[in-house]
């Protein structure tokens, strides 16, 4: 049976951990009313952070997790499929004119990183606070990003867009409880999960976030992106990777 106080640390954690996206939602806010604290380089800094902690959790994260689940086969094949959905759905926001490849970057990673916490809680590995940690990381910078993009792209006013940060925020306590209460039981079934959302944000990496953060003759934003990785990198060497 499980542990009442793990499920609380779990859900707790968890719960946290989305609750950065919002917090990074904020920070857009308030620099959306004040362009010139950050300014044009250093806004641009932000994005590639987020890009290059996306490139981090597929890495450290969900690549070697997921790959050790699955033979050969299955796990390319469930890669390219993620790459080959987030490609159509990217057409699909580009003919409605709605991108959003942020916010979709930003879940796609989040889900399946919380389900990868409750899992490590289920297995009994030491691992949970710091997927935690490295979640919080990712999603500030990726909350911020994703403000942004969803502020220019539809007509919310900005509170709106933080409180829906807010709710989406609660995918990762349920995402991180089915994964310590099911999935754990299934491990291909998690390969499988993971590196689909390992397919599909590369995608969306190449596809619109770092072709976003790039400007002429500046340096900060590429930097920006080595920053990002460099986030993922300590979390993954402090885990024990």
């Amino acid at each position: 049976m499980p542990s009442m106080s793990e499920l609380a640390v779990v859900f707790f954690l968890s719960l946290l951990a989305g609750a950065a996206m919002p917090f990074g939602a904020f920070i857009a806010k308030i620099d959306t009313k004040n362009p010139t604290i950050l300014g044009t380089e250093w806004r641009h800094f932000i994005v590639a952070i987020g890009g290059g902690a996306l490139i981090s959790a597929i890495a450290f994260v969900l690549v070697p997790e997921g790959s050790s689940k699955l033979s050969v086969l299955p796990a390319a094949l469930s890669f390219a499929l993620g790459g080959g959905v987030f490609c159509l759905l990217d057409l699909y926001l580009s003919k409605a004119e709605n991108s959003m490849g942020q916010l979709v970057a930003m879940l796609s990673d989040f889900i399946p990183e919380a389900i990868a916490l409750g899992t490590a809680f289920a297995t009994g590995k030491s691992t949970g606070f710091l997927i935690a940690a490295l979640i919080v990381f990712q999603n500030i910078p990726e909350g911020f990003n994703a403000f942004e993009e969803v502020s220019i792209n539809s007509t919310w006013s900005h509170n709106k867009i933080i409180m829906v940060f807010g709710l989406l925020s609660l995918a990762g306590p349920i995402s991180a409880l089915i994964g310590y209460n099911f999935i754990w039981l299934n491990q291909s079934l998690m390969g499988m999960i993971m590196l689909f959302a390992s397919g599909g944000i590369l995608y969306l990496v190449f596809e619109d976030i770092a072709p976003g953060s790039k400007i002429t003759n500046r340096w900060m934003p590429a930097l920006g992106a080595v920053f990002g990785f460099v986030l993922g990198l300590v979390g993954h060497m402090i885990i024990g990777g």
